[in-house]
This record gives C-alpha cells, structure tokens and sequence, in this order.
C-alpha cells in the first residue's frame, strides 16, 4: 500500500475512534444530575446571565474547568467475586441479573418478582430471575429530562391487603414560560398480578424544575417523600422558601392528603404538606428499623454529601449551610452550621454523589447488622469512581467504619436495597444499566502446597 495512502487511512481511524469516544462519553454522560432546565445542572453548561454575580456560592451553576469526560467501562456478564472487610463475609459473588436503561429504584412483589423503574418511564418486572421484555401497562407518562423520569416505586405496608404500589414521578406540564417540564407528582395504583389498574395521581407538588424524589412508608403509616430543589443556580433559593414543595420532603396519608397533625398546617405562608425543608437532592427515604426514625441521602454540590434524620419541622440549611463547594470551588458556608438548623448525621467530603440507602437487617450477612449501605455515582467529581458504601453503627447509631464496596465495578450505583431473601441488590445508573445481586460466595481454594 502506498505510504501516503497508508498514513492517511491511520488519520481516519484515529478521527473514527475519537469521534466514538465522544459519543459514548456523551451518552454516559446523559442523566448524570444536568438539571432539567437546559441541563444547566450540577454546575455543567454556558454561563447563564443570572449566574454571573450569584448571591451566595450555592447559587452558582457553572464550573471553571472542563469536567473529566471518561465514559464508565461496558459492564461484563459476571459473576465477579468481590471481597468485604468483615472476615465472616470475606468473600462475595456480583450477580448480573438484568440488563435494564437507567434504572432507579427496586421493589419487591411477594410472589418474588422484582420491580424496577426506569428513568425514561418504563415500569419493569423481574420473574424467576427473567426481565419480562414487555414494560409493565398503565403506567402514567413522564418527563424525562436530567434528573426527571419515573423515580421511585414503592408497596403499600399492607399490599397484602389493599394491592397499592405508588410511583413518583415528573408529570409532563408546562412551565410558567410555555416550555415543557415536569412535576413532582405521586401517583398510587392497584396491581393485578401483570399489571397496574386504576393509575391515578394522589398528590400533585405543583412545584417543576425539580429533581429526584424518594418515597417511603414510616411506622406511623404516613408516606414520606423527598421533592428536590435544582441542585445550583438561582433555583436554590427555593430549598428555603416554604410556600414552595422544591427542597423539601413531604409527610401524606395513604391516599394523597394531607394530615392535620403535620408541623406547618394552618401556618400562614407554609404548603401544608411539609415535614422539613432546606434540602438539596433527597436520593432516599428509609426508617430505621429500631428508631423508626426516617434516613434520608442527600446528595450535596462538591462535596457536603450528607445522611439526614428527620425530625418535624426542622429546617436542613440548604442552601446557606453545607459542608461541600461549589462546582467552582468556594465553599458553600465558611462554618457549615446555622442557628436552628439540624446537622447531619454523616457527611461525605468528598462527594460521593450519594444515591439510595438501606438499612441491612437480614440473616444472611449477620456480621452487617447494624449497617447502613448506600450506593454513589462518582467521588470527588472523577469519573470510574462509582461505588456502594457500608456504614457500620454503634448500638447508639454512631458512625464506626465505612467500607466501600463494588469500585472495582467503575459503575455507578443509583439504588441499593435489601431483598425479603437477605441478599442486597442494585442497579447501575446507565443508560446500559443492569440490576445487580450481592450474595456469599464460596472462598477460594487453596494454592499452598
């Protein structure tokens, strides 16, 4: 072959492979906390006229340097044998059980099957360890846009009883500008066995522009659910507005209202419906199984991501208190505590981009007890960094060790759950996302002669 021909052929193959590099690192990029708005969010994107001069550094919605484009490896067929810190449960075995696009939340049906949802609107069912190809019907439409889809499924503690599953999810609406957007809305249906019947919106937050929402039942028999603020940028402010659901977590009945005993009912100025405000991004909503008390993960800019315990009425800081950056780098608050404000529980710096959170209280892994694991997208912003975390407790519920788990993955972790097995599973946050079981595995043989 000609020399010239040769080298320019090369030329076109390394354009080739760049130009998919691209593409791929785009495409994994997608949904990885841009905002809803323009993808404006996680400080990514042009420089908006309201972002020149922010009040305060939580408001601002840019980043200086380029951001680190490295798209997350394939994820292969496994198993993959993985290692804890706990010597009982030494040796580990990652199970594939379902490849799945941007999944987001897990639940169990008794019979076994596994639900799962999937950011772009899809509702799926697991059986016998087989993904049903077909999604699951009557599962209300969704915008999906960032961090916007279907978010979290969830079944009634007496499902047995009455065959609720409830969904939260982004309803298509449009904004105050005429633009499509999404808001935070819980839906609440009946399952037949194959489907979902009599799908119907329960509360509707009128707030758009937000992002993530967990949902989760307390002992009290009330739902709780997080409805998250614009992560930067001016919308911020709204995680302090209490005349607005955006950065808040919300306490209903069963159907939707709103109950009387709540902390800001009858308050001039207050949405009824609020249990706490000044939050971020709530990533998930699980009691402790001895207090009762509701865990909630929220993920906070660079840095300052945090675990919060609930308590009525209580107001988290955000966004004038935070132990993180911004995506610039000055600190959100140079001391990260406020007068009247409750401190976190845990707090991650850096950030881990922390997800969803379960409360380990199975028979399966007996040296997990008293742990509390949690799944995270990347830490300290680099991507291949995706992770699940163990957090071991005291019998006071004080942090003894954090262990993180599945690294050698490079996935990133958008839900962690306990299953009625014992066993945890997960899901990867892909746009070729898989769910993911974590079970014993039997120690290696011996290689000593």
């Amino acid at each position: 072959m000609h020399d010239g021909l040769k080298k320019t052929m090369v030329a076109l193959a390394v354009v080739a492979m760049g130009a998919v590099a691209v593409t791929l690192a785009a495409q994994q990029e997608q949904g990885r906390g841009a905002a809803a708005a323009g993808g404006q969010g996680a400080g990514r994107g042009n420089v908006r006229p309201e972002c020149v001069n922010p009040k305060i550094p939580a408001a601002e919605c840019n980043i200086g340097a380029t951001p680190i484009n490295w798209a997350d490896p394939p994820l292969g067929d496994g198993p993959f044998l993985i290692e804890s810190a706990r010597p009982e449960h030494r040796n580990l075995r990652v199970v594939v059980m379902a490849r799945l696009r941007q999944p987001w939340s897990i639940a169990f049906l008794p019979d076994n099957a596994i639900l799962v949802t999937e950011r772009g609107g899809q509702l799926r069912i697991i059986r016998n360890g087989v993904l049903d190809p077909t999604p699951v019907a009557a599962t209300p439409a969704v915008h999906a846009s960032g961090l916007q889809g279907l978010m979290d499924v969830v079944l009634h503690p007496r499902f047995a009883e009455n065959h609720y599953i409830y969904l939260a999810y982004h309803k298509p609406v449009k904004s105050p500008t005429g633009t499509a957007a999404g808001e935070t809305t819980l839906a609440r249906g009946v399952w037949n066995g194959t489907a979902l019947t009599d799908v119907r919106d329960i509360f509707a937050s009128g707030a758009t522009n937000t992002e993530s929402s967990r949902i989760g039942f307390g002992r009290d028999g009330m739902l709780y659910m997080t409805i998250s603020a614009s992560g930067t940028g001016p919308d911020v402010f709204r995680s302090a507005d209490p005349n607005d659901y955006a950065g808040k977590t919300v306490r209903l009945r069963d159907d939707g209202t709103i109950p009387p005993d709540n902390p800001f009912v009858g308050k001039s100025g207050y949405k009824p419906g609020i249990y706490t405000l000044g939050h971020r991004n709530g990533h998930s909503m699980s009691p402790n199984p001895e207090t009762g008390q509701m865990w909630v993960t929220e993920q906070g800019p660079n840095g300052g991501d945090e675990v919060n315990i609930l308590k009525p009425g209580a107001d988290y800081g955000w966004p004038f208190v935070s132990n993180g950056r911004n995506y610039m780098g000055p600190k959100i608050s140079d001391v990260p505590y406020k007068q009247n404000t409750e401190q976190p529980h845990v707090v991650w710096v850096p950030s881990i981009a922390v997800t969803g959170g379960t409360f380990y209280t199975g028979n399966v892994f007996t040296g997990w007890k008293r742990s509390y694991f949690v799944g995270g997208l990347r830490e300290g912003e680099t991507p291949r960094t995706g992770q699940v975390q163990r957090i071991e407790f005291n019998d006071k519920w004080e942090e003894v060790r954090r262990e993180p788990m599945l690294r050698e993955l490079h996935q990133r972790i958008r839900d962690v759950r306990e299953g009625p097995d014992g066993l945890l599973y997960l899901v990867t946050a892909e746009a070729q996302g898989a769910l993911l079981r974590i079970e014993p595995a039997p120690a290696p043989a011996s290689t000593s002669r």
